[in-house]
């Protein structure tokens, strides 16, 4: 093995017409990222780490169903990927344990929990300050 090879944990492609891998798209989990590359002659490669996973969701539609496929949609506090879904691969859910299986030991390793992923929020909606009859002119400055 490489020196500068990556360990996948699971891979899969995602699946196509009757649940065959016909597809460019490749998913890769590692013990620390989730990755997803696109493409045949320029390839794009799309990382998220573990731990800015805040909540996944599993689907299985009926036709992916029928193959034996579902998809999961990850939801995470990444800047460039806030949604991601991982389209139709067999045996969704043992995938989906498995991101949890990870993501808590990254969690546990940066010591991170689900209350730690939320926004401070100091109590006022923003959106809403003109008129807010508890509020002063002198408490605003």
């Amino acid at each position: 093995m490489k020196k500068d090879e990556i360990q996948y944990v699971w891979t899969d492609k995602k699946r196509t017409l009757f649940g065959l891998p016909w597809s460019f798209t490749r998913y890769f989990l590692t013990e620390t990222k989730f990755i997803t590359r696109t493409g045949f002659f320029s390839i794009d490669e799309d990382e998220i780490d573990l731990y800015k996973i805040t909540d996944k969701k599993m689907r299985k539609p009926f036709w992916q169903r029928i193959v034996g496929c579902g998809s999961i949609i990850i939801y995470s506090r990444d800047a460039d990927t806030p949604s991601k879904e991982i389209h139709c691969i067999k045996n969704v859910r043992q995938v989906s344990e498995l991101i949890d299986k990870y993501l808590n030991i990254m969690r546990d390793k940066y010591g991170i929990r689900g209350r730690d992923m939320m926004g401070y929020h100091d109590g006022h909606d923003h959106y809403d300050e003109i008129g807010d009859p508890h509020d002063s002119f002198d408490d605003q400055y």
